[in-house]
């Protein structure tokens, strides 16, 4: 289980995470609150609904985030690491 968490990625580990975080605070609000009857139905539909909603969209902007941060490394490489080769200067 562990050799497999090591494998995600971040933005996965992220979303997997604030999922279950969203789920967790679902059911405590659902087990606290007047909102809804308490049945086996509004505690799936509120685990599913609110982990689900929680975990995809936090790991969209993880997502988003490293792309971003892997774009700007590239715009910041020098000319020649980027697989252009550097421009040579002429010796007299």
């Amino acid at each position: 289980m562990i050799q497999r968490w090591k494998q995600l990625g971040g933005p996965v580990k992220i979303g997997l995470v604030l999922g279950l975080i969203g789920a967790l605070l679902t059911v405590i609000g659902l087990l606290m609150g007047n909102l809804a009857p308490l049945t086996v139905r509004s505690l799936v539909l509120g685990v599913i609904l609110g982990g689900g909603s929680w975990g995809v969209v936090s790991w969209a902007i993880a997502t988003v985030a490293a792309d971003v941060e892997g774009d700007a490394d590239v715009e910041a490489e020098p000319a020649g690491a980027a697989g252009a080769p550097a421009p040579v200067a002429e010796q007299d």
